[in-house]
């Protein structure tokens, strides 16, 4: 008990350090990368003095989850309100109600575009690096993990396209608004809108009462962005936490075992970040500005593993640095933690489908085979959770519709937190990437203030 008292204690200075480094006015940015590379170094050494499996260890990172997971939690805890009145916000404030429908199509067009890219360049990854599943060996891990995908195939198996369509939609708003199901989030943004159609209807007949509820959904977003502000400055400590116990959990001798697998992931999603960065330039914006100023979130993106839990620091990073209006942000944001997922829902089924197809005696370069895995990850990417475990349901719903064994999944199960990282990221790109087209689009985007310069390292939170 000695030892994770004196490995608290340390976290604890670390934090004050960071805590220092805000009361000196240093960048929001140079605080979030400072958290990030202290929580690689301390992960190290965690793991190092410990060892990855030693009881010391566990009960530390234990602890640290009051840190890490804590934050994540209150982020997950701002989502839905966010998400819920800020759409009924842009109708109040009329900011959307002119081009609801077309703003609508945009966002979807973008991210299952974007979704449909980036399972061609998951294949492409997997067969440019020669990724089979018989080159994995499954141990007892990779067992357990096949039985529970299994399990969670059963829980879905036999579900038509119409059905998952009709599963976004809230037969219980308030259920959705727990967060409950994997389209809770699609769900209240409908509901959502349901208000927002209907407050302009009674703006039309009853003016008076449209005012007063006007106002009561004003205050309650400045309620609402206030208490998303608070949580954001929080991120540092959140990360350093996060990262740490990362790192000091992390199975190295598998990471270097699968690492041919590990560094075809990680290319795939290096390309299809640049692929967003050329769409951007193609709609006139510098791309350089745009990875200057969503550096922060991507970091916490990629640290945390959740689109749910970035949502408020991409709103907010979208409204405030990248000129994306309110609304659209928040559209952008709340469809993309569940519709087109690029990584979790894009590049992951794909390459899993080329790497396992082999085993069915499937020849994973067939034409038919490669527009056919387009298509169905496309159609999977609907519904997709943005928590940990969502690209594992999009695997599940890609693997089955494509009549393969869904249970060989589970082979990558060790490495699998270290490549979930780059797929959040991107996750959240993609989202981000899909409300500054549609702004620019519709002729709603602020050039000034994606253009500031300042904004890329002022305090905003």
């Amino acid at each position: 008990m000695g030892f994770v008292i004196l490995n608290i204690l340390v976290l604890l200075l670390i934090i004050a350090g960071l805590y220092f480094m805000q009361k000196k006015h240093l960048s929001f940015s140079k605080r979030v990368f400072a958290a990030l590379g202290i929580g690689i170094v301390f992960g190290f050494a965690l793991q190092l003095a410990y060892g990855a499996e030693s009881e010391a260890l566990a009960s530390t990172i234990d602890w640290f989850g009051i840190v890490g997971d804590g934050y994540v939690k209150l982020l997950q805890m701002i989502v839905m309100p966010l998400v819920f009145i800020s759409i009924v916000a842009a109708f109040t404030r009329l900011k959307l109600s002119a081009n609801i429908g077309k703003i609508s199509g945009l966002i979807l067009a973008v991210l299952l575009g974007t979704a449909a890219i980036s399972a061609a360049v998951g294949i492409a990854a997997a067969a440019g690096f020669g990724l089979e599943a018989i080159q994995i060996e499954q141990g007892d891990a990779e067992t357990e993990r096949a039985a529970q995908l299994e399990e969670k195939f059963a829980e879905v198996e036999g579900q038509t396209f119409p059905q998952k369509v009709v599963e976004l939609l809230p037969a219980n708003p308030f259920l959705d608004l727990t967060g409950e199901r994997p389209s809770s989030t699609i769900a209240v943004v409908i509901f959502a809108a349901f208000i927002g159609m209907a407050f302009l209807g009674v703006k039309r007949k009853q003016p008076e009462q449209a005012e007063m509820f006007s106002k009561i959904v004003d205050a309650l977003y400045a309620i609402v962005m206030r208490i998303v502000t608070l949580i954001l400055r929080l991120t540092p400590y959140g990360v350093l936490a996060i990262m740490t116990s990362t790192v000091a959990l992390s199975d190295f001798d598998s990471i270097l075992k699968l690492g041919k697998f590990v560094l075809a992931s990680y290319a795939a999603l290096a390309v299809m970040f640049i692929i967003h960065l050329i769409i951007l330039a193609v709609f006139g914006l510098n791309p350089i500005t745009y990875v200057r100023k969503i550096i922060p979130v991507l970091t916490f993106a990629f640290t945390s593993r959740s689109s749910a839990g970035t949502l408020p620091l991409n709103v907010k990073t979208q409204t405030k640095k990248l000129g994306v209006p309110e609304g659209i942000a928040n559209f952008a944001g709340s469809f993309g933690l569940t519709i087109g997922q690029n990584g979790c829902a894009g590049i992951y089924p794909a390459m899993l489908a080329v790497m396992i197809a082999p085993t069915q005696n499937i020849n994973p370069l067939d034409p038919s085979f490669i527009f056919t895995l387009i298509v169905v990850v496309v159609i999977s990417s609907f519904g997709v959770a943005g928590v940990g475990g969502g690209a594992t349901f999009a695997a599940i719903l890609v693997l089955s519709t494509m009549n393969l064994p869904v249970a060989l999944a589970g082979l990558l199960i060790s490495v699998e937190p270290l490549i979930d990282m780059g797929r959040t990221a991107l996750n959240v790109s993609g989202s981000m990437t899909a409300g500054l087209v549609t702004s620019k689009a519709v002729k709603e985007h602020d050039s000034d203030v994606y253009n500031d310069r300042s904004a890329e390292t002022s305090e905003a939170y």
